[in-house]
């Protein structure tokens, strides 16, 4: 892949603030349910760099090989709870707004396992992810995920 733009030289100062809100929504919720969500969003977007960082990161966190070969295929594997499985569901259909047929029965999920506030926050870390898959994709980015464990660090700090 070639990189197109550097989106962090072109405009540092929002990307920079767009770095530190995904920081701020992502820290929100359970780190294991945030990472499956990444990975799937990731694998129907087609964002090669987030799915190598978020699988990467997952794996540091504690999650196993056979849950992350089986996310695209959640709803046959017996490994996710019911709670990731709503999860899961509304990623597709946030992931997939062109294809609203299955919006309603997936926010019914996400009713059934998700409070309003916890809804959400996972609609907000679905927006950011979505948005560093365009990012990534669009501008040809590729990052070592220990840079961007790096560059989390720096900006947390």
């Amino acid at each position: 892949m070639t990189v197109k733009v550097d989106p962090f030289a072109a405009a540092p100062s929002l990307m920079m603030d767009w770095q530190r809100v995904s920081i701020a929504i992502n820290k929100s919720m359970d780190p294991t349910l945030v990472g499956l969500v990444e990975i799937r969003a990731s694998q129907i977007n087609g964002c090669a760099n987030c799915l190598n960082m978020h699988t990467v990161f997952a794996r540091e966190n504690g999650e196993t090989e056979q849950r992350i070969n089986l996310l695209a295929a959640w709803r046959e594997a017996p490994c996710y709870t019911d709670r990731e499985r709503a999860a899961l569901g509304w990623t597709e259909a946030m992931t997939r707004l062109s294809e609203g047929h299955a919006r309603d029965a997936a926010y019914q999920a996400l009713q059934d396992q998700f409070n309003e506030e916890e809804q959400v926050k996972l609609t907000l870390i679905l927006s950011v992810i979505n948005g560093w898959n365009r990012i990534a994709t669009g501008f040809g980015v590729w990052v070592d995920p220990a840079e961007v464990k790096a560059s989390v660090a720096r900006v947390s700090a």
